[in-house]
């Protein structure tokens, strides 16, 4: 039987998520070192191409600092405002999480602030993106609306580099997301430096897979690389958590409590829905997956909580995620010994809206899967592609088109235990195709099972399911795309 990924297609590159073509390629794709051309980069040049001038960097850093976008001290404000000429070409900021990339967070940190400048380089430790938002970019605002060009032009070529992992970056992305909101365009562009684990959302556009080795030198490059880079978009998604009033649950950092339960109502949730409800909400731009792989990252991430020694870089996340893995019956227990590890269509039922379509659809869950991935990007898992490149035919047949992460779309796949996950994972064989939406909802309903996991954008968290009342997981894309640059 033929399978449904194409040989021939698997060997192109995509726009935004490319895969490459040779053995070379990736492997220096996942040293972090894919698509940085090795040439000499002056570093005055880059200086001057990056930085801001004076007067801008340290009004926006008193306004940060006072948490008042209006606190811009006379002496510093040019008088009659400055000509656009004194703009740099791409003036640019970093935030940098000092809890990522083991040790390198404060050296690259200093290294940062050589290049650039040391009010351009944010630490998350001391400076939220929401607090850069509100009243740096507030300020650099104020100050071009009392008719300073250059002010005006900062803001318009303005472009920001996350140092961090996929965590990091969703951050940054959604304090972004609130200037849509507010009608305050144009959205900062935003580029990598990859500290995390998986980077699949650096790998997705090409800033590598993890830290350079040569990473002095390297810095250089991606700050060129990320001041003349073009602009990509990524579609991000609005997660909907709602479950009866009475159970107690402990969030990712990512979901916020919702003040309204909104549903969509062109589903009618019946007798399965609570009569009192609370809900969270959220914002994820790679995927969202529930059950036995998020139990086993909930397990990981308990661990490291409370004995960080453990957890001291990838590799040795990886071993530990790995050994989690084994213990929690992803590979080697038998589904019949306990209710937790049987297939997900005992506790689930799923609704997709197709595109263009009103009219919700019930979707069958299929036998013996174990975790269910809801996916947005082409890398997941520190670089697979499990989705995978399809034939025409197969997509034809299914009713599929080719995946984008900018199309408006995410794909639904689901893995059936552990050594499926690992050959899908090993781009092997695809995983399980259940469908591709333009809006989905999971219902949960419990019985043997006491809990749920779920994990977004690497984020896990556990789930109390209720008896009695439906839990309900609710995506839908959220209007705006977010705007990403690509290091082509």
């Amino acid at each position: 039987m033929d399978s449904p990924v194409s040989k021939s297609d698997a060997s192109k590159e995509k726009f935004v998520a490319s895969r490459p073509s040779t053995a070379d390629s990736k492997a220096m794709r996942g040293c972090g070192l894919a698509n940085l051309t090795w040439v000499g980069v002056d570093k005055v040049e880059l200086r001057q191409r990056l930085m801001m001038p004076e007067y801008i960097r340290l009004a926006m850093r008193d306004c940060i600092k006072r948490k008042d976008s209006s606190a811009i001290p006379d002496h510093l404000l040019l008088p009659g405002g400055a000509v656009a000429d004194m703009a740099p070409h791409a003036p640019m900021v970093v935030f940098i999480n000092p809890k990522s990339g083991g040790r390198h967070g404060p050296v690259l940190k200093e290294r940062l602030q050589q290049l650039m400048s040391e009010e351009q380089v944010f630490d998350l430790t001391e400076v939220k993106p929401h607090e850069f938002v509100q009243y740096g970019l507030g300020c650099l605002e104020k100050v071009a609306a009392e008719g300073d060009e250059c002010a005006k032009e900062c803001r318009a070529r303005l472009r920001i580099m996350v140092a961090g992992g996929d965590g990091t970056v969703g951050w940054v992305l959604g304090c972004l997301g609130e200037l849509n909101k507010e009608g305050k365009l144009p959205i900062p562009p935003v580029g990598v430096i990859p500290l995390g684990t998986g980077n699949d959302l650096s790998r997705s556009f090409g800033w590598g897979g993890s830290f350079p080795f040569a990473w002095r030198s390297a810095i250089k490059r991606i700050l060129h690389r990320a001041s003349m880079g073009p602009v990509a978009r990524l579609d991000s998604w609005k997660i909907l958590v709602s479950m009866p009033s009475g159970e107690v649950v402990d969030p990712p950092y990512s979901l916020k409590p919702a003040e309204d339960n909104e549903l969509d109502q062109g589903l009618d949730a019946g007798i399965d829905a609570p009569p009192l409800a609370k809900s969270y909400e959220g914002v994820f731009y790679n995927y969202l997956s529930i059950g036995m792989d998020a139990q086993v990252a909930y397990g990981f991430h308990h661990l490291r909580n409370t004995k960080p020694y453990l957890a001291q870089g990838p590799i040795s996340n990886k071993i530990i995620y790995s050994g989690f893995g084994c213990t929690q019956g992803w590979f080697c227990t038998p589904c019949v010994n306990d209710p937790g590890l049987r297939g997900l269509r005992n506790i689930m039922k799923i609704h997709i809206k197709k595109a263009n379509c009103s009219e919700w659809e019930e979707i069958a869950v299929p036998k013996n899967v174990r975790s269910i991935v809801a996916l947005n990007l082409h890398s997941y898992g520190s670089g697979s592609h499990p989705w995978g490149n399809l034939k025409p035919d197969y997509l034809e047949k299914r009713g599929f088109v080719e995946a984008h992460c900018d199309d408006g779309l995410i794909e639904i796949f689901g893995f059936k235990q552990g050594w499926h996950a690992s050959f899908v994972m090993a781009e092997l064989i695809s995983a399980k195709h259940i469908a591709q939406a333009a809006a989905v909802r999971f219902e949960l309903r419990g019985g043997d099972w006491r809990d749920a996991f779920l994990q977004m954008d690497g984020e896990p968290w556990k789930q109390p399911m209720s008896t009695d009342y439906s839990t309900f997981v609710e995506i839908k894309k959220v209007p705006f795309q977010s705007l990403m640059i690509n290091n082509e």
